[in-house]
């Protein structure tokens, strides 16, 4: 099994208005990864965060707004390299800890999905907390098998992950990056992470997200379970 280092790292994300955070969060990727990971982010915005992206060698993709799902499927399916990373562009992921996501692709697991309420997600708004609790209550029961945050914006996938599945969901999409995988056999791991309180302000309804992702959760599932 090949030894993945950072210059076999993409790092990808969906930006959007994010000129506030944008210049942190790739400037701790590059500190981290000691500049040698390829970073993607495909971009809807209409301040500067494409400029700033591209001021720090991202490659910027722009397409019309179209929802984060479209937004994180061609950010992952971009780049050619044979570890890939999402985040989210608003400065609540650790970045610091793409070493140890690094280091659990190279031991075996296929997927590591970063697990944003194992320390409590106390920076996460309650009404997200709660929510995103049951969200992973939900997917367990129709899966069968437990997991505790379907709806984080950090994991690490193999290339072959990302290539061997079609991606359907839109606001739902972080989901199905979760659960597609697992109940096709591929090694999942859940691996906690520290969340910090976002820098600038959200893009998404509470609500409206919130019954988009669960009506996905429901499709999908039922989807790998009977098709």
């Amino acid at each position: 099994m090949s030894e993945y280092t950072f210059d076999d790292l993409a790092v990808v994300m969906g930006t959007y208005n994010e000129e506030e955070a944008i210049d942190t969060v790739l400037s701790d990727i590059e500190e981290i990864t000691d500049g040698r990971a390829e970073v993607v982010c495909v971009d809807s915005s209409s301040d500067r965060t494409p400029e700033i992206a591209r001021e720090h060698g991202a490659t910027v993709i722009e397409q019309p707004p179209m929802g984060y799902g479209y937004a994180v499927r061609e950010a992952v399916l971009t780049p050619d390299r044979p570890v890939v990373v999402t985040t989210d562009c608003d400065d609540t992921y650790p970045m610091e800890q793409l070493p140890e996501f690094l280091e659990l692709i190279n031991v075996g697991h296929d997927v590591v999905s970063g697990d944003r309420l194992y320390h409590g997600a106390e920076t996460m708004p309650g009404f997200n907390r709660l929510g995103n609790r049951l969200f992973a209550l939900a997917a367990s029961a129709l899966m069968g098998e437990r997991v505790h945050d379907t709806t984080t914006g950090m994991r690490a996938y193999r290339r072959e992950v990302i290539e061997s599945i079609e991606w359907t969901e839109n606001t739902g999409l972080s989901a199905e990056l979760l659960i597609r995988p697992l109940m096709r056999g591929y090694d999942v791991r859940e691996h906690p992470i520290e969340y910090r309180e976002r820098a600038g302000e959200s893009k998404l309804d509470p609500i409206e997200g919130g019954l988009a992702i669960g009506k996905s959760i429901v499709k999908v599932c039922l989807e790998e379970r009977f098709e």
